[in-house]
């Protein structure tokens, strides 16, 4: 699967089918400070990708008055 990483912006290609929890940790990422967005959907560590998928992992970034 094509996985879109931002901060620092780059590219990789993992092999599926994998969890994104599992996907999170081969990636060294903390599943607490990003979200996982396959499409237009956010999904749970729990869902399955799949090798064709393209998901983008974002930041999470929080703010208000």
């Amino acid at each position: 699967m094509k996985v879109l990483l931002r901060n620092p912006k780059r590219e990789v290609d993992v092999p599926g089918p994998l969890r994104v929890s599992a996907l999170l940790e081969r990636l060294a990422v903390n599943r607490e400070s990003v979200l996982v967005i396959k499409g237009d959907t956010l999904v749970t560590g729990d869902a399955v990708l799949a090798d064709a998928d393209t998901v983008e992992v974002r930041p999470v970034i929080s703010g208000g008055a």
